[in-house]
């Protein structure tokens, strides 16, 4: 997603905070209520149907959060990065690479099993500006910024070839209405900066799978978009694997017709499709204002910020039966999903904390703060139940 939601930008507990509260939450329970490690797991339940993964933040696997590293180890069988291999975070500086956050995601990935996924080579956020310019600090020419987004891509890539089993290749290029997005990359570049950053990383590893991701896919133009790319990238024979589809949804969008038409759709250009960043916000939206406008405001306005104290059992049990009718979709489509990916272990986790302001309470995960399950888990477990027999 953007350049604010991709941050993590929650607070940070030390291994020993987190086993004190998870000792506090144990001891606290209600006789017949079910702990994390009572239920059973997604990656189970749905494994006939598709995988279930989940964004690791590096806090997580840097180890500074051990409970929901271990949950996220019961729960799922593959995972995305937040932002460890962002460029920003993992190309800081021209000559300087940092590879230790991602070596313990992808050590992390193999230890237990997982699909891994690399987020995300090519994007227009979180890019340091020096990528696109010369030591004089002009911009590059057309061939100097490919030869360094080749170079970038080879050696993060190539570092983890046959171990990262699937890369978003690029990340955000259009615009809702299918526009290509005015990026430096395209400024510099042109429009084949996308088919380029797609044969380079085919390239650095020839096995792994490719995608394309974005958000807001359910507007028809974007969708038209993007699918056209598709097409484009093959007839080419240009690797492609999948397309992304980020869930950051709403209580009441998109409608359930918007979802089904985006998966029909994308179901007919022969590619794996990708629930990539699932979570639901059932916090009030900004009424058409901008992030600044919003912004300026006190984040613990009640209109903004309505839950504080904690979700009430109805919004609770709505947030449940959302993500059911949602789910009941990626069953129904099962034969052309390969993945959701819920984005954070925990409600504390999620980028929705902080956004568009700061100090609002969010809930859009299925685990709660004392990486308790919410109902969600429960109505998603149940409903994989049937779909099993």
């Amino acid at each position: 997603m953007n350049s604010v939601n991709s941050q993590e930008r929650y607070p940070i507990l030390t291994a020993q905070a987190w086993l004190c509260l998870a000792a506090a939450t144990l001891a606290g329970r209600t006789a017949g209520q079910a702990t994390a490690d009572e239920t059973r797991a997604l990656k189970e339940l749905y494994a006939d149907k598709f995988r279930v993964g989940v964004a690791l933040s590096t806090s997580q696997v840097l180890g500074e959060q051990p409970e929901a590293l271990a949950l996220a180890a019961r729960q799922y069988n593959a995972i995305t990065p937040e932002n460890l291999l962002k460029w920003a975070e993992v190309h800081p500086e021209p000559e300087k690479y940092e590879f230790g956050p991602a070596d313990a995601f992808v050590e992390f990935g193999q230890r237990h099993g997982m699909f891994i996924v690399g987020h995300t080579l090519t994007w227009h956020n979180q890019t340091p500006a020096w990528v696109f310019e010369d030591d004089a600090g002009q911009p590059l020419s057309r061939g100097a910024l490919l030869a360094r987004l080749r170079a970038h891509i080879h050696a993060v890539v190539g570092r983890y070839q046959g171990r990262i089993h699937g890369w978003d290749v690029v990340n955000e290029a259009f615009e809702d209405d299918g526009a290509l997005r005015d990026t430096p990359w395209r400024r510099i570049i042109g429009d084949d900066y996308l088919e380029q950053a797609f044969r380079f990383a085919h390239e650095a590893d020839p096995k792994a799978e490719l995608y394309y991701n974005d958000y807001n896919e359910w507007h028809p133009g974007k969708r038209r978009a993007v699918s056209q790319f598709v097409r484009s990238l093959k007839a080419r024979g240009v690797r492609i694997d999948g397309i992304g589809l980020q869930g950051h949804w709403g209580m009441s969008y998109p409608l359930l017709d918007e979802v089904e038409a985006t998966l029909s759709d994308y179901g007919k250009l022969g590619v794996k499709l990708l629930i990539t960043e699932l979570d639901i916000n059932v916090l009030p939206r900004s009424n058409g204002q901008t992030a600044a406008d919003v912004a300026a405001r006190d984040a613990a306005a009640e209109e903004l910020n309505p839950y504080a104290e904690g979700l009430p059992p109805e919004v609770d049990e709505a947030l449940a039966d959302r993500y059911a009718s949602i789910f009941r979709l990626f069953l129904k489509h099962a034969d052309k999903i390969d993945r959701v990916t819920f984005w954070g272990v925990h409600d504390g986790q999620s980028w929705l904390n902080n956004w568009p302001i700061r100090g609002r309470t969010a809930y859009p995960l299925l685990f709660d703060r004392r990486l308790q399950p919410k109902l969600a888990f429960e109505k998603l477990a149940g409903l994989a139940a049937p779909a099993r027999q």
